[in-house]
């Protein structure tokens, strides 16, 4: 079944939504709890932690890219991504629980455990999240469902934070804290990335697949078509550093919670509600504003709110909670647009592609996207970790923060507040590049429409021609005509 312009029932919107499930719980739950897990659980330094957590997720940079070239390459009754959203999702559950599963104690053994154990997590969850990420451009045609699309699935993926990321840690402390607390949790977390494959699955059957072409053979092949595309480069590179922002604060919410609020218990949890739960009700405002000022317009204007409240957010050391929270919800409403308007704006980005090139190559964008997003929420950890490292934060190995003192506690804050609003919010002056209007989108598929027109007659010219053993005077071929067209349009991009 090929993809059109024509709307998605409701029950494709939701199915794919329910991937992020999945994506939202991996996404969040490491970021949030795996480096407090190593400094304050398992005892290990900060620095040495901060590695630990970067190091397996920035090896999908490696991985997604070749995620990608697989989803394209295959074909089944089930179309060329959906099988990865069943077998790669279980996969992934199980292998999270493992990551938790501490069969070697505390200390340097179980350290090495964990980094081996989320590199394959990491692994897994390229051979899910590529192929799902890559599935809007192939479900439909048209520039506005595609938003609708993209709205739907930052909903789910926003109740999928709330979920893991307030709920994760009052099953650590349920489950007794410490080693046996994080196992239930795993247990837990795994559960939720089940629920989100299945539901992915199952939702998206008998939706349109659209077509899936050839790919390139290598990374550097892969590079090179990015390279070519100007919006898609502009709008990744704008995505993975604002995705080290939002990471940060993933990173340092437990801190920030036992340093700064002083309230280890309830503290992740009040944080994360506050962050998460504004932003699903803000979803169907942001989808007005994308439609009267456009994409990239709302995309800015999301990054400004969210770093305007990590800024102000400085200052909670003097400010009481009635205060912080409402600045935490702040930040989430501007998570939750610059989420919504960075994904949808990628599938605009392939189509254009696949209107210049003539080539569908979802998977080689998707792939490059979700290795770039990957490195950054893995960056983002890392950073925090090595801010605790130079502020002098003091790891423990009983499950419970040691004592800190006053310039750790000051690393705590400023990674929490001032290191994400100086990622997310200069990152959008890289969007004074991206020129991809719908108008443009528009004129560049149907300059595509014109030049397969054009291949088909005269492919029956040359037919007729061959039949009679004659001439009909058009000697061109459109497939060289539409590749010169797109060398004119891709040098008339890079001047303006």
């Amino acid at each position: 079944m090929s993809a059109s312009s024509a709307e998605l029932p409701r029950r494709v919107h939701l199915g794919y939504a329910l991937g992020s499930l999945a994506t939202g719980a991996f996404g969040t739950v490491p970021g949030l709890l795996l480096l407090p897990y190593l400094t304050d659980t398992l005892g290990v330094a900060a620095g040495v932690a901060a590695l630990l957590v970067l190091l397996p997720k920035a090896w999908d940079v490696l991985v997604n890219p070749f995620a990608g070239r697989i989803s394209d390459r295959t074909r089944s009754r089930w179309g060329a991504r959906r099988p990865y959203l069943l077998l790669a999702g279980f996969a992934l559950a199980v292998l999270f629980a493992a990551i938790f599963a501490a069969p070697f104690g505390t200390g340097p053994g179980a350290a090495v455990y964990v980094a081996v154990a989320f590199l394959a997590t990491a692994t897994a969850f390229a051979f899910f999240q590529v192929p799902y990420v890559a599935m809007p451009a192939e479900l439909t045609g048209d520039y506005a469902e595609r938003t609708r699309l993209m709205s739907w699935r930052i909903a789910v993926l926003a109740v999928a934070i709330l979920v893991s990321g307030a709920v994760a840690p009052l099953v650590v402390t349920a489950g007794g804290d410490g080693v046996p607390g994080h196992r239930w949790m795993g247990v837990f977390v795994a559960a939720l990335i089940v629920a989100g494959a299945l539901g992915a699955f199952l939702g998206t059957r008998g939706a349109p697949t659209g077509e899936v072409g050839e790919s390139e053979p290598t990374l550097r092949a892969q590079l090179a078509v990015a390279s070519r595309n100007r919006p898609f480069r502009v709008l990744l590179i704008c995505f993975v550093v604002q995705s080290a922002g939002v990471a940060t604060i993933l990173a340092g919410v437990n801190y920030f919670a036992d340093q700064i609020l002083v309230d280890p218990e309830t503290g992740p949890t009040l944080l994360f509600a506050c962050f998460v739960g504004p932003a699903l009700l803000v979803m169907p405002l942001w989808t007005r504003v994308g439609a009267r000022v456009g994409k990239r317009a709302a995309l800015v204007a999301a990054s400004v709110l969210f770093a305007a409240g990590a800024l102000a957010l400085a200052a909670a050391p003097v400010l009481p909670p009635a205060v912080i929270y409402p600045l935490v919800a702040a930040i989430g409403c501007g998570y939750a647009g610059q989420q919504v308007f960075a994904l949808a704006m990628l599938p605009d980005c392939i189509a254009y592609d696949t209107a210049r090139t003539g080539r569908r190559q979802a998977g080689v964008f998707t792939g490059l996207w979700t290795a770039g997003e990957t490195f950054g929420l893995a960056l983002g950890p890392g950073i925090y970790g090595l801010v605790l490292q130079l502020s002098g934060y003091v790891s423990s190995a009983t499950g419970s923060a040691a004592a800190q003192s006053d310039t750790a506690r000051l690393g705590v804050l400023l990674g929490f507040t001032v290191l994400p609003a100086l990622l997310v919010g200069p990152a959008v002056l890289l969007l004074r590049r991206y020129d991809l209007t719908a108008e443009r989108l528009a004129a560049a598929e149907r300059a595509a429409d014109g030049a397969i027109e054009r291949a088909a007659d005269w492919a029956a010219d040359r037919a007729t021609e061959q039949a009679a053993g004659g001439a009909t005077g058009r000697t061109a071929d459109p497939t060289a005509e539409r590749a010169a067209v797109a060398d004119r349009e891709q040098k008339g991009s890079t001047s303006r």
